[in-house]
């Protein structure tokens, strides 16, 4: 299994306010190029395919093509784990279908699309639906990067209570409340 872990700090020894990655899964992508029934675009873009680990062909080099689709090696990416998700992976992993979020850019030229990013944190991907005109599909996962979160979810999962505040049912605001106004018991 080919997964490696982060250091600490940044190679540049600067340390920052985002957050490290404890463990990165590389990862290629490929991607379907399928002639559109439509008068307004000419194709159709979709990723079909993450596999682990990264092939030693270029960025968007052809893997098949047929009369009604093309399919493309689109690069490299790496899904960054952090710990403190651990809680979303595991929640993506008993979905009963684990996913990918696989994260294009349009480029306006050739090749057509940037490969962005990967994600195995449904959040984070779902957060990303909403920006720009970046493509953001599904994919299956694949077993082996299902059992390298599995493992990374074993390692680094701590179980945090959930708080909830209570809420004030006395109607009136903290400074509205005269002195001998007693608070509800909690």
């Amino acid at each position: 299994m080919d997964c490696h872990y982060a250091s600490g700090l940044p190679r540049d020894g600067v340390t920052n306010m985002t957050s490290t990655p404890i463990l990165k899964i590389p990862v290629g992508v490929a991607v379907e190029r399928r002639k559109a029934n439509s008068p307004w675009l000419d194709a159709i873009w979709r990723p079909i395919e993450v596999f682990h680990g990264v092939a030693a062909a270029a960025p968007w080099t052809v893997i098949d093509e047929n009369p009604d689709a093309t399919t493309f090696y689109a690069g490299h990416a790496e899904i960054d784990l952090f710990r403190t998700e651990t809680a979303n992976y595991r929640s993506n992993l008993t979905s009963g279908t684990p996913l990918l979020w696989v994260i294009l850019r349009p480029t306006g030229g050739a090749p057509p699309f940037e490969l962005l990013a990967v994600t195995a944190d449904p959040a984070e991907g779902e957060a990303l639906t909403g920006a720009g005109n970046d493509l953001v599909e599904t994919v299956t996962m694949p077993a082996s990067i299902r059992a390298a979160i599995q493992s990374f979810i074993l390692e680094h999962h701590v179980e945090r209570p959930t708080f909830r505040r209570k809420r004030d049912r006395s109607g009136l605001a903290p400074r509205e409340r005269s002195e001998d106004q007693p608070e509800e018991p909690s």
